[in-house]
């Protein structure tokens, strides 16, 4: 067995998300989802057999939106992943963990369940389980509706509640201008608000397919959850408009928010525009690409 093993999470972008009312507690969704190259960066080093695991979570140097990291280690994906993997294959897998942020807290980009996927395939490697993918997604299913689908990465079709997967078109030459607002979005409480704007809410999965199988074209793109992060969250209203006045097109929500995005065809263009909204507006940009998923290593002109 390796003694050490890095890991890159990648968060993932909504280009369509249609939310169905709430099923003893749930809310089912269909939605196209892609993983973009916004990583956050786990490494597990092996501890000897009996010593208990140790925690460490940290923000990245590259980091462009950082709040406190306040939040219990015990209730953190990565932990709670671990315990799930090694509940499912009924040994102790000691790690020390070192997980370096990049994705933003509250930002609707699946930061939590890009970790958690990250933990799962770094254990799986690092301890050579020999899981399949999709035994990994079963394991990841209870941990949250985002974890399955970062499991697998690339693009898909997700329905039900993020358990059912179907392999969708990877995007060519789509280049994603991110701008981070200074607020966070909780999931619960933006799901609470669309429960009371969306009393008779159901899901449209005929519509998902359908902006899945043509060219992205940005006037298509929906998000059911928009309306709701927008209520609750008007500074989230302000950004959006500030940001429109700079690239003249238009910019979306993902997920349950607060990253807002503007999707380009041309990899210079999004650059220059990124830099013009991080000018002009005070707002963190970057430009994110899609990628096939998880992925091991440090990045390209790194090391190790």
């Amino acid at each position: 067995m390796r003694d050490r093993i890095e890991i890159r999470g990648p968060s993932k972008l909504n280009l369509g998300l249609s939310v169905g009312g709430p099923v003893d507690g749930m809310h089912p969704i269909a939605g196209w989802m892609v993983t973009v190259d916004l990583y956050d960066d786990l490494e597990l080093t092996r501890l000897p057999a009996g010593d208990p695991s140790r925690y460490a979570v940290i923000w990245h140097d590259d980091a462009k939106r950082r709040v406190d990291i306040d939040w219990s280690i015990s209730k953190d994906l990565t932990l709670l992943a671990h315990q799930a993997l090694e509940s499912a294959v009924g040994r102790r897998l000691p790690v020390q963990s070192k997980l370096e942020k990049r994705i933003p807290v509250g930002g609707g980009l699946g930061g939590g369940s890009a970790d958690a996927a990250a933990m799962l395939h770094g254990l799986n490697r690092l301890f050579e389980l020999d899981l399949a993918t999709d035994r990994l997604a079963e394991i990841a299913a209870p941990l949250g509706s985002d974890v399955p689908f970062l499991v697998h990465g690339g693009s898909g079709i997700v329905q039900g509640l993020g358990d059912e997967i179907e392999s969708g078109p990877m995007p060519t030459d789509l280049h994603a201008v991110l701008v981070f607002p200074d607020c966070s979005c909780p999931t619960g409480p933006v799901y609470g608000e669309f429960d009371r704007l969306r009393t008779d809410a159901t899901v449209d999965p005929d519509r998902i397919r359908g902006i899945a199988l043509e060219t992205v074209a940005p006037e298509s793109i929906f998000n059911d959850l928009a309306e709701a992060a927008y209520t609750l969250h008007p500074e989230l209203v302000e950004a959006r408009e500030t940001v429109a006045e700079v690239v003249d097109r238009p910019v979306h929500l993902s997920g349950s928010g607060s990253t807002l995005y503007v999707l380009f065809e041309d990899g210079f263009q999004a650059e220059l525009l990124a830099g013009a909204i991080t000018e002009r507006t005070n707002l963190p940009a970057v430009v994110a690409r899609p990628t096939a998923g998880v992925a091991f290593g440090p990045p390209a002109g790194t090391e190790g």
